[in-house]
């Protein structure tokens, strides 16, 4: 045995949870005598047992040593102590007794085979929490009760396995969160740790400083972003008493029982100090009293001041409240000394949306096609929860191509079937198509499917729109290194039937950014104040989910020049206003572009066609007579067509024609085609052909009509 040294605990990364590894510096792999893979001891408060992995190069020379929160709680010790580790020679286990620590344990307990192998290679020791990482995102956690021989073993295949069920408190427990499975919020669980770690396990360092600790953590931002599960995963590091309130749950229908209710949540805190008071949906037990008319409401928000501040000294405990509307929380309670910090839970960035897909595709059995990265790429906008679905939702598709296979009325799954299950990027994708981002569900627009090859001509309009739209979201780095900012609106303009609608479609296909669109009238409303507030809204949601594509149909309609008289005319005055300062105000548009059509430019309020806000306006015009003939072979890719058919002919004989003409002209050759075949009695569609006098009838049709009006 090597002799052994201290390291500091640092966090493990998220490919090692759940897999009894610790890695350190390969400098001390000599000092102890080990070699990649052996067991070492660890030794905290308690004693464990793990097998060593060298640190990448950013960890080396720190004097750290990475375990994951199982392996953390194994040894007693948290993030920041040291612990003592050396080598250790273990044997194989004849059999081991272990205990679940979660409730949905059926399928294990039928395939002891399938447990088997999970836990083959894994070295404990009795009273260690082991975990297995299950098909889909779950995981299942064990406690070892006893093994034999009585001493740090490792598990192999031919282990004899003993489930022994416990109806102990520490059943209910479950599923033990750490930081390792929170990803992409770093920097916001590092400012919360310095909140609540310290005066929790180092309270006399406030003392000896002589301030007072800080109270209380406001965390806010949208649904799904991951406030309630950083809260568990810092009460459970802190091994503090966590208190867990749904706001509305302290509402009570008698006279001052809501008020008990709350003093008698931090009267529980202190007799179990050091505690910690989480309580979600904060704005539905504190909402601003001037806007409430109940006088519930205004007593529990009063008794809630009280006791954040009160005359009565608060040590040991500390408040973490969670919201999605920040605005609707009283203004007493957003003041240093209540909640001493507010700490926004933003939506994850690519790098933070890899993270996350790393933590729950841990127990996935992931084919060799499938690229994280390229879904974090794409999945623009995806909150955690969003994401957490995107991966059930895979491992789902896999279930359902083996559902044949399976017999309902066996009692328990073959083992040989669950080795066989495999999740493959196309799974993926299929689920990708069927979740849209919960921030902006409401406004979501499926995207259209429609490319830029769709279209036809507008070869100059096209690469325009990828040059100013396409490019800073692909290479946004090197719009950073050059300082060059990014065009914030553009106006497709010309007459009708030119293809700016068909555009925007393309945009937002091509872009694989989030996509609004907008009709301009559905905005507008009889009453005051909901117009521009449909249009904050707008902004607001795009800019949570960015990088965003906003898409105003009929700008016209909506933003038309100021003092024109008329009667609405100050709605929408307000309302051009409103956009002037969404885009180009005090709050900078980031990831957002706004694209517009219309064809009655000459009408739309001037101080939006400045550069700054709506940068580029387009003009889209008629098609040439190359453009024409590309949108005739667009329209009849999926028909059989005569060899007579000449394009550009038809091209010469459609001059002022808009691409909505041709597509027109198009659809009436294929009517005339019909109406041939079942006059003649054809109906075997191998003999459907177009002819070229087919496209001569449907353009002298279409004359025929324009001229008439």
């Amino acid at each position: 045995m090597g002799d052994g040294i201290t390291l500091k605990i640092s966090e493990a990364l998220t490919r090692d949870v759940g897999r009894c590894i610790a890695r350190i510096d390969p400098e001390y792999f000599e000092r102890i005598a080990v070699e990649i893979g052996d067991i070492i001891q660890l030794k905290g408060q308690r004693v464990t047992v793990v097998r060593v992995m060298p640190t990448f190069t950013a960890e080396r020379y720190k004097g750290i040593i990475q375990i994951d929160g199982i392996t953390r709680e194994n040894v007693q010790s948290g993030l920041g102590e040291k612990i003592e580790i050396s080598k250790i020679n273990l044997g194989f286990a004849d059999s081991i007794t272990i205990t679940p620590l979660n409730k949905n344990f059926r399928m294990l307990e039928k395939n002891i085979g399938y447990l088997s192998s999970l836990l083959d290679g894994k070295p404990v020791i009795a009273g260690d929490r082991v975990r297995v990482n299950l098909f889909g995102a779950s995981a299942q956690d064990f406690r070892v009760l006893e093994t034999k021989p009585e001493r740090a073993v490792v598990l192999r295949d031919s282990t004899k396995i003993s489930i022994k069920h416990n109806d102990n408190s520490e059943k209910k427990s479950g599923h033990k969160i750490s930081y390792e499975d929170i990803g992409g919020l770093e920097q916001e669980v590092q400012r919360i740790r310095e909140m609540i770690e310290l005066p929790l396990r180092f309270p006399q360092l406030f003392e000896h400083l002589g301030i007072d600790p800080p109270k209380g953590v406001l965390l806010y931002g949208p649904p799904g972003t991951g406030k309630t599960l950083i809260a568990r995963a810092v009460a459970e590091e802190t091994d503090a008493h966590f208190i867990h309130v749904n706001g509305p749950e302290i509402i009570a229908k008698f006279y001052g029982e809501s008020e008990a209710k709350l003093r008698n949540i931090f009267e529980r805190a202190a007799q179990n100090a050091p505690s910690i008071i989480f309580l979600d949906e904060l704005d539905g037990i504190a909402p601003k009293r001037t806007e409430v008319t109940g006088d519930v409401e205004k007593r529990v928000v009063a008794q809630f001041l009280a006791l954040m501040d009160g005359l009565e000294a608060r040590r040991e405990i500390i408040v973490i409240g969670a919201t999605n509307i920040p605005d609707a929380l009283d203004p007493a309670l957003r003041r240093p000394g209540r909640f001493d910090r507010e700490i926004k839970i933003g939506v994850p960035n690519k790098k933070g949306r890899l993270k996350i897909l790393q933590i729950h595709t841990r127990g996935m059995p992931l084919a060799d096609d499938v690229e994280l990265t390229r879904l974090a790429e794409i999945t623009h906008g995806f909150v955690g929860a969003d994401l957490t679905a995107l991966c059930r939702e895979a491992a789902m598709s896999t279930l359902r191509s083996v559902l044949p296979q399976i017999d309902f009325s066996q009692v328990e799954l073959p083992y040989q079937l669950l080795q066989c299950l495999e999740i493959k990027m196309e799974h993926f994708l299929q689920a990708y198509s069927e979740i849209e981002p919960s921030a902006i569900r409401e406004v979501f627009v499926e995207n259209p499917n429609i490319h830029w090859t769709d279209i036809g001509g507008l070869d100059r309009i096209k690469q325009t729109l990828i040059e100013t739209i396409e490019w800073p979201l692909k290479y946004e780095q090197l719009y950073k290194k050059t300082g060059l900012t990014p065009p914030k609106g553009i106006i497709l303009y010309g007459s009708p039937g030119t293809g700016k609608t068909l555009l925007a479609k393309a945009i937002a296909t091509e872009c694989n950014a989030n996509f609004i669109s907008i009709k301009g009238p559905a905005l507008l409303s009889k009453w005051v104040g909901e117009s521009e507030k449909g249009v904050r809204e707008v902004f607001k949601k795009a800019r949570q989910v960015s990088p965003c594509v906003i898409f105003f149909d009929e700008l016209d309609s909506l933003a038309p020049r100021r003092q024109s008289g008329g009667e609405g005319s100050a709605v929408m005055d307000r309302v051009v206003s409103q956009l002037l300062t969404e885009i180009d105000g005090v709050e900078e548009l980031r990831g957002v572009i706004a694209v517009a059509a219309t064809n009655r430019i000459d009408i739309i309020d001037e101080a939006l066609l400045r550069p700054g806000r709506f940068d580029i306006l387009l003009e889209i015009p008629l098609p040439d007579k190359k453009g024409r003939e590309e949108i005739f072979i667009t329209h009849t890719k999926g028909c059989t067509l005569n060899s007579c058919v000449n394009f550009v002919e038809l091209a010469s004989l459609t001059e002022d024609m808009s691409g909505a003409d041709i597509e027109l002209v198009c659809k009436n050759a294929m009517l005339y085609l019909i109406r041939e075949c079942i006059r003649s009695g054809i109906k075997d569609d191998t003999k459907l052909e177009l002819r070229k006098e087919h496209f001569m009838n449907a353009i002298r049709h279409h004359r025929q009509n324009t001229a008439s009006y």
